[in-house]
């Protein structure tokens, strides 16, 4: 039977980080808030430790959790680090800020920026959705903008949902969570695919499906409409087989522009090829439609929702 995996305790050092607390984990990892030693600055540490293929040993350092997995816990170390490595070089406001990535502990470690503010999974959950047009604007046209930049480098981020957008002051949007991205040039992912219901599209559910940036399209439309209803959507296996979800432009069209209702359904298309190709496609249609309205028609679509700029919901 494997053993769960256990953080490393508080007050231990890291490669010149102190940790102070576990803040959260995923499928391949395991992140702690931690104190950079040589400055003074909160950082975010992610460690690579994925869930049934490793464990530790008495000394702290990642072991495999059986030896057959050990091979595949060397591929996905490597590839861990390598992305870590590549992402350092990503710079753009609305991504979080890779500032170090090292090896210690027979494991890969990466880095980020820690950013004071809310977490819109968290929000969306506490307002049960009906989040205002303006919001959504101005929350996912600068995400699908870092969005695009990722994909003009032949790079998928394969895991966008709301708990991995953190809102700073303002509601100024930031992508979080950089251990699923995957550089297209690289071949499929071969530290098995990340899911989560929802918000991944089916093509990421099979190890042939047709993984790129209309996979990240997707995962967008899935957010913007959990901000409109609160509700996650249906698994796209489920949608696959019966596809029992009602169109937005149906459901929420006396609460929401139709030109944003439209982008929801377009990019939460079953088919890949009908989804549009990239965050850029996505982020220019949005764009011309909104600039295209009147003052007052977005009023009028605010005033339909419940105001979200009211004082930030603490994180949970």
């Amino acid at each position: 039977m494997t053993q769960p995996r256990k953080p490393l305790e508080p007050g231990t050092l890291v490669g010149g980080y102190e940790l102070l607390k576990p803040i959260g984990k995923g499928g391949f990892s395991l992140i702690y808030l931690a104190l950079d030693l040589d400055c003074g600055d909160e950082v975010v540490l992610k460690e690579y430790l994925p869930d049934k293929l490793a464990t530790r040993d008495h000394r702290g350092r990642l072991i495999p959790a059986d030896a057959a997995h050990a091979l595949t816990l060397e591929r996905g170390r490597k590839l861990f680090f390598l992305e870590a490595k590549a992402l350092a070089s990503v710079h753009h406001p609305n991504i979080v800020q890779v500032r170090d990535f090292f090896l210690a502990n027979a494991t890969a470690y990466l880095v980020m920026q820690y950013e004071r503010g809310k977490n819109l999974g968290r929000y969306v959950k506490a307002r049960r959705g009906g989040l205002s047009a303006t919001f959504l604007l101005g929350v996912f046209l600068p995400i699908l903008d870092a969005l695009a930049m990722l994909h003009r480098g032949s790079t998928v981020h394969l895991d966008v949902k709301p708990s991995n957008i953190h809102l700073r002051y303002g509601n100024a949007p930031i992508l979080l969570d950089l251990g699923a991205v995957h550089s297209l040039t690289a071949g499929r992912p071969q530290r098995g695919q990340i899911i989560t219901p929802g918000f991944s599209p089916v093509e990421q559910y099979y190890k042939r499906g047709d993984i790129g940036p209309w996979t990240d399209v997707y995962a967008v439309g899935a957010s913007m409409r959990n901000c409109m209803d609160g509700k996650t959507p249906p698994p796209a296996v489920d949608r696959h087989s019966n596809d029992t979800l009602i169109p937005a432009t149906i459901q929420f069209r006396d609460r929401y522009p139709t030109f944003l209702l439209e982008a929801v359904d377009w990019a939460m298309q079953m088919e890949p090829g009908r989804r549009p190709q990239d965050a850029r496609e996505l982020l220019e249609s949005l764009r011309r439609s909104a600039s295209d309205l009147h003052s007052g028609d977005l009023a009028e679509a605010r005033n339909k929702t419940r105001d979200a700029d009211d004082p930030a919901v603490p994180p949970g």
